[in-house]
């Protein structure tokens, strides 16, 4: 791992900020966000860019925008010189009103802004508001459904299971599973897979001592060995090595 990604150490050369969209577009959109680098007379720097069930809209300095379907694995970015990128991250689920098909069309793919929406916007929040409003996007009760099953999903570490899931909302597994496909791009499992996973960072961020066992019977693993092995296919790198990252982070077995 490069040592700048270490104890926070990215700090000296990002910064990250971020901002609330209008009341229009908050049904549908998550956050604004915006990474700035200057890494002048460096090195360039190999970025992880975990996973997210996120829907993104991206600008990277000046370049037309792209649009970011959900991923199922990490992946790299190499940063270098003085840059930044400006992203719209939408709600899970929110997106489809938006799009002319599926979701899941867009899994693991970038597409250009103006192929989805007719033309492209501008790097700042108020081009990009102006761009989906003129959408006239709607959140339909499927939408809704789609959304609200990922927030009980993020909200409720205990939920482990698609069919647990299912019974909550209830409605069937195969009913869930084309719910999820149309709006949010990946499946319930993944998608609990990946909701579980955070709240591993979230216990690693916090430097707090973590009972692996314990910790891997509660998110529904079989044992230690596969939540370390789901979370280095996932993540990018096994715990023990993730951990270092966060400036509370310490080398810790997993």
């Amino acid at each position: 791992m490069d040592r700048r990604g270490q104890r926070g150490g990215w700090a000296d050369f990002q910064t990250h900020s971020f901002g609330s969209p209008s009341a229009e577009l908050a049904p549908f959109v998550e956050h604004y966000w915006a990474v700035r680098w200057d890494l002048r007379g460096q090195e360039p720097f190999r970025q992880l860019l975990p996973p997210h069930v996120n829907v993104h809209l991206s600008y990277v300095g000046s370049s037309p925008g792209a649009v970011r379907g959900p991923a199922r694995r990490f992946s790299h970015r190499a940063l270098s010189d003085v840059g930044e990128v400006f992203g719209v991250a939408f709600r899970p689920g929110a997106f489809r009103p938006f799009l002319d098909g599926p979701v899941s069309s867009l899994a693991g793919r970038s597409v250009a802004a103006a192929a989805i929406f007719g033309r492209d916007g501008a790097p700042t929040p108020d081009a990009v508001e102006s761009l989906l409003l003129a959408r006239e996007p709607v959140l339909t009760a499927a939408a809704t459904s789609a959304r609200d099953a990922v927030e009980l999903i993020a909200s409720e570490p205990a939920l482990t299971r698609v069919e647990a899931l299912a019974a909550r909302l209830d409605v069937g597994v195969r009913s869930l599973q084309r719910l999820f496909a149309e709006h949010v791009g990946l499946g319930p499992k993944w998608c609990i897979r990946r909701y579980r996973l955070a709240e591993v960072t979230s216990r690693l961020e916090s430097g707090a001592d973590v009972d692996w066992a314990a910790l891997a019977a509660e998110l529904g693993y079989a044992d230690q060995a596969h939540l370390s092995r789901d979370f280095t296919a996932i993540l990018g790198e096994p715990p023990s090595r993730y951990a270092l990252r966060y400036p509370s982070g310490s080398p810790t077995r997993g």
